[in-house]
């Protein structure tokens, strides 16, 4: 007997604005495409919303390979810090890119690394470093460093787990 198949990805629901959205992740992370759009049909919208006939109900794409669909739901479920999307890097230098295209425009630095993006969705920008020293022997030092921190910065963290 066969296993059906099951695909697994996650949703986010947004307030418009998720073309645009769609375009800067997958400019920004690599190995991200679209793979489709849908648009309201006429007299579609969230319930109790207006009419939004042609503009963008879902986009599906590729974040790194992941799969997620954007959903544009109307202002009923607001995006919040209680879910995030985790790139994890290699460099400074990567981290540092990534957190100013973050909250560029609108976003918005939060702690330990979160920020949240001009759309509202929260992101970790995490140094594979940092994982690696909180399995060490000195990870409670490092805990510390980093909760000190914004934007995380691997030199202190390092440095921090040499104390």
């Amino acid at each position: 007997m066969s296993t059906p198949r099951l695909d697994v990805q996650t949703c986010l629901w947004f307030d418009g604005r998720i073309d645009e959205a769609a375009d800067f992740y997958v400019s920004l992370i690599p190995d991200s495409r679209i793979l489709a759009r849908t648009a309201y049909a006429a007299g579609g919208g969230p319930p109790d919303g207006p009419d939004m006939t042609g503009q963008a109900l879902t986009v599906d794409l590729l974040l790194g390979g992941v799969p997620y669909t954007l959903l544009n739901g109307g202002p009923a479920f607001p995006l919040s810090e209680a879910v995030s999307i985790v790139l994890t890097v290699q460099t400074q230098e990567e981290v540092d890119h990534l957190w100013e295209a973050l909250i560029a425009d609108g976003g918005a630095e939060s702690q330990c690394g979160w920020c949240r993006d001009r759309f509202g969705l929260s992101w970790q920008v995490v140094p594979e470093r940092l994982n690696e020293l909180l399995r060490g022997p000195h990870a409670q030092a490092v805990m510390r460093e980093m909760m000190t921190q914004v934007k995380l910065d691997i030199a202190r963290l390092e440095a921090a787990a040499e104390s």
